[in-house]
């Protein structure tokens, strides 16, 4: 029997019994529904880390210089108690950092906490995130001003009352008003709000948009850090080779600075999108694993399923096997005619399991904060072992149908 032909009769098996194809094939789609959704719910968690989540906190060709590192902590307990002693950042060390750095280089200084504002025109105070910066932070941050202007450069020198407002922040306290121009207060002192940021939506549900950004020498810096310290050091290189330089230029004059001998660590931390991901990049290799192993069991079911319908089938078309045995077909056409019948039956299965697991993937996307994204290489490794699946719990119906005796096949009713 051709391969088409085999293909086609199988196709009409499942047309003609079309509730036990259904059981035949349950196995097979829910291994592959869950191999799919689970597979594209990890994959859109990956770029959504990876493209907005250490992205925005980040940015591209950037890394951060903090006390402490920001993604990945301590492993052990003596490495925690060796983190709290180092020093605290300020605002001269930032300042020693930018002087070697290159020119071309872009730095800020950041400080953020969280504050009560209220303004004439919002119904009550509500609190906000609050960032006292200084530097180039909007050109490394991305942040596009659509409203009104980015803080001026003597404004942070003279540590002027002015701040530039996030979208949220902008609807709440200034409704249905233009905020430029107009007062907010912030831990009851007065700001001038200059400019309003785009909207910049939210990150596993948390809002983006309810910050307000401020010079670093006004008020909001004694609010983010009362002590004089800062949070951290944003800089920002042309390419991914100028970054990598700059970070060890950082490092051996943070080193000097805080001179600290050669087989000492360093006591403090840079950071960059790459070593923000190396944790999550475990996580991830663990879901996928996960999310890949557990539906392997649907498809070892679905395989038995197969081969236990593969073997009904058998002794339900003895007669069959023995009349085209007589008309001269050989063992390989028999056990061919119905390993391609399992492997069809068990990509059919797998092709509804993908449906039906894309589907799934996309109703989380849709009901839940989890994002998904397709993963081009499990529709095919799903389609593999859809049709893998078939073939090897075809393998002992086919043989078994193909060692029949057409004798004893013919005289079966």
């Amino acid at each position: 029997m051709p391969f088409f032909e085999a293909i086609l009769l199988a196709l009409g098996q499942i047309r003609v019994q079309k509730l036990k194809s259904f059981f035949t094939l349950l196995g097979v789609t829910i291994g592959v529904m869950f191999l799919v959704a689970v597979v594209s719910i990890v994959e859109g968690m990956s770029k959504y880390v990876e493209e907005d989540f250490i992205g925005r906190f980040i940015g591209v060709n950037t890394f951060t210089i903090h006390r402490w590192p920001e993604f990945s902590g301590p492993e052990t307990e003596a490495e925690w108690r060796d983190m709290q002693q180092w020093p605290l950042l300020y605002r001269h060390d930032a300042r020693f950092v930018q002087e070697v750095l290159p020119k071309d280089v872009k730095w800020a200084i950041e400080t953020d906490g969280n504050a009560m504002a209220s303004s004439p025109y919002a119904p009550r105070p509500r609190q906000a995130a609050i960032y006292a910066v200084e530097g180039d932070y909007f050109q490394i941050k991305n942040y596009d001003i659509i409203a009104g202007r980015a803080i001026a450069p003597q404004e942070y020198r003279l540590g002027t009352n002015v701040v530039v407002i996030g979208d949220e922040v902008a609807t709440f306290f200034f409704p249905d008003l233009d905020p430029i121009g107009r007062e907010l207060r912030i831990s009851g002192i007065p700001y001038t709000v200059v400019g309003r940021i785009e909207k910049q939506g939210s990150l596993f549900g948390i809002s983006m948009d309810r910050l307000i950004i401020g010079p670093l020498e006004s008020g909001l810096g004694r609010i983010t850090n009362p002590r004089g310290d800062i949070d951290g050091v944003l800089l920002k290189s042309a390419t991914t080779t100028a970054m990598f330089d700059g970070m060890e230029v950082v490092r051996e004059a943070m080193r000097s600075r805080r001179h600290l001998r050669p087989s000492q660590r360093d006591n403090f931390s840079i950071e960059t999108s790459e070593s923000a991901l190396e944790d999550f990049n475990e996580v991830k290799t663990v879901m996928t694993i996960a999310g890949t192993a557990l539906p392997a069991i649907g498809l070892v079911v679905g395989g038995m399923v197969i081969m236990n319908i593969m073997l009904v089938a058998v002794a339900e078309r003895t007669r069959e096997i023995g009349i085209r045995k007589s008309l001269g077909a050989r063992r390989k056409d028999i056990m061919r005619q119905f390993l391609v019948e399992a492997a069809t039956l068990s990509t059919v299965g797998a092709l509804v399991g993908i449906g039906l697991g894309l589907a799934a993937a996309y109703t989380i996307q849709a009901t839940t904060p989890l994002p998904a994204a397709v993963a081009p290489w499990s529709l095919v490794a799903a389609t593999l072992l859809g049709l893998g699946v078939g073939i090897i719990s075809g393998v002992y119906p086919a043989r078994r149908a193909s060692r029949l005796d057409p004798i004893d096949a013919l005289r079966q009713e």
